[in-house]
């Protein structure tokens, strides 16, 4: 059974959260360990990782959007730091 065809629950909005984390974590080590011959080749190398997220954080955000519960501790790395700056801006209004 395909992803799509899943209902959008909390608990797929939940496993999209944890593949969003592993492509973070990649992108993470990729950049910190990776060994390239040129920057062309790790700029190609993280093109292919980010075009491999991008579906899953537009989903994500659209379920969470639709009103699908979800935990703030579950969330991935890169959605943490982005919803902690908007709670900042929006308490310092």
């Amino acid at each position: 059974m395909r992803k799509s065809n899943l209902p959008p629950d909390k608990y797929y909005l939940r496993d999209l959260h944890k593949e969003i984390d592993l492509y973070d974590r990649k992108l993470a080590y990729l950049n910190t360990y990776g060994e390239f011959a040129t920057t062309e080749e790790r700029e190609e190398a993280e093109g292919k990782m980010l075009a491999k997220r991008a579906p899953l954080e537009r989903t994500a955000r659209e379920l969470a959007k639709s009103g699908v519960e979800f935990a703030e501790d579950e969330l991935p790395r890169s959605f943490r730091t982005a919803n902690v700056e908007q709670a900042e801006q929006s308490s310092s209004r």
